[in-house]
């Protein structure tokens, strides 16, 4: 072997597997699917979220109606915007001659303009995907993509991005007291969230105890079951990526995402 030489080449280093997890956020489809579910679990009693298109009723919280997949409420002026979209997309729909009443009774628990007919056009209107795809459009507008950009913000993983979701679904966000901001601002006052040098779990406990306080303020949202079985079941888990299997309970039914 006559001048040979010899090129040394370094070895690639492995990704690391645990630091490409928690990149995932809950905007991936299928950490995404289990926010739905999760959710539905809380709001419906069911996994099946896509059922829901067709929900509607009058739970008593003095929001009028609820409804659709993410409980489009017609006294908080969501549901208003959805039907206005659907409008947008279809003129002429089932719903469309109600977005007059839709706009008097905005604030208010009031059906004036909606009964009798309104919750059967709701269902018939749920079986049209135009509407379906408005529906999911509006969650993720209003609810969905403000909660993740935040969360992500705050430097927080999985469940703390599904913590912010959940709490901005229940309670909207706004100025008063227990909207998704000031619950967010009450748990600053005592730990810091990742991205400003906090311990996640941490965090998230503070942010969890905020958000039981703002349920506690109101009778109807009073059972704090998914957060105290749920949320914080995965959290004293370790479970920051909400890495399946899942087992939990709201409102003492148990659900399993396996």
């Amino acid at each position: 072997m006559l001048g040979a030489s010899l090129t040394v080449v370094p070895l690639l280093r492995a990704p690391d597997a645990s630091a490409a997890a928690r990149a995932v956020g809950l905007d991936d489809p299928a950490k995404k699917e289990i926010a739905m579910k999760l959710v539905s679990s809380a709001e419906n009693s069911s996994l099946d979220w896509k059922a829901q298109y067709k929900y509607i009723e009058d739970i008593g919280d003095g929001r009028g109606y609820t409804a659709g997949i993410i409980g489009f409420c017609s006294g908080t002026g969501d549901m208003l915007d959805l039907v206005e979209l659907y409008a947008d997309r279809k003129p002429g729909n089932v719903l469309a001659k109600y977005l007059p009443a839709l706009r008097r009774v905005n604030g208010t628990d009031s059906h004036n303009g909606l009964d009798p007919s309104f919750p059967g056009d709701w269902r018939t209107a749920a079986r049209d995907t135009v509407f379906q795809q408005a529906q999911n459009d509006e969650r993720d507008r209003v609810y969905f993509n403000p909660a993740v950009k935040q969360g992500k913000t705050d430097g927080l993983r999985v469940l703390g991005q599904f913590a912010y979701y959940d709490a901005i679904v229940m309670h909207g966000d706004g100025t008063d007291p227990t909207s998704f901001s000031n619950i967010r601002k009450r748990a600053l006052r005592t730990a810091k969230p990742p991205a400003r040098g906090g311990d996640e779990v941490t965090y998230l406990n503070a942010f969890l105890d905020a958000r039981v306080w703002a349920m506690k303020q109101e009778e109807a949202h009073s059972d704090t079951s998914r957060v105290d079985t749920a949320q914080r079941v995965f959290l004293r888990k370790g479970n920051l990526d909400l890495t399946p299997p899942l087992d939990w309970k709201v409102y003492g039914d148990s659900y399993h995402i396996g």
